[in-house]
């Protein structure tokens, strides 16, 4: 069944995009949550202005990652953290510890599922993360963990 999407729905498609989907997903979820609605003739000129309005909001949206992405590269975020003195961590920095170390050093605030690191760090110095802000807008995070 053919079907426009009034709000972005993961592994279906974007806002303003005509896509065949099975009935029943329609049926059972689409259609009672208002995510998306039946596509007609009538329905072609609300999806391109839909799609228009999308990509100027990703525009912006860009923009500000971008410029999100130049203040987060610069800083290096200070990790404060429980460590012994052998410089090994009581516990672990977690990424929702890089978030709110980030966000009381660049004001920035990100949710802790757009911070990737390959592990845990245990270890006092200096490390990194990378985070996701937008779609394919990547920063690299300069991390220094210290002792309490």
């Amino acid at each position: 069944m053919k079907v426009l999407l009034r709000t972005d729905v993961r592994g279906v498609g974007r806002r303003g995009d005509i896509v065949e989907v099975k009935s029943g997903y329609v049926r059972n979820f689409l259609l009672p949550t208002g995510a998306a609605v039946k596509a007609g003739a009538a329905t072609e000129l609300q999806a391109t202005s839909m799609r228009k309005a999308r990509d100027l909001r990703d525009a912006k949206s860009r923009e500000s990652a971008e410029a999100q992405r130049t203040l987060i590269e610069q800083a290096t975020v200070t990790v404060l953290a429980r460590a012994g003195a052998n410089g090994h961590l009581y516990g672990s920095v977690t990424e929702a510890d890089v978030v709110n170390a980030l966000r009381s050093a660049t004001g920035i605030s990100l949710d802790r599922h757009a911070i990737h690191m390959t592990e845990h760090l245990k270890q006092v110095g200096p490390a990194t993360a990378s985070a996701t802000i937008f779609g394919d807008v990547v920063a690299t995070i300069k991390l220094e963990v210290v002792a309490k």
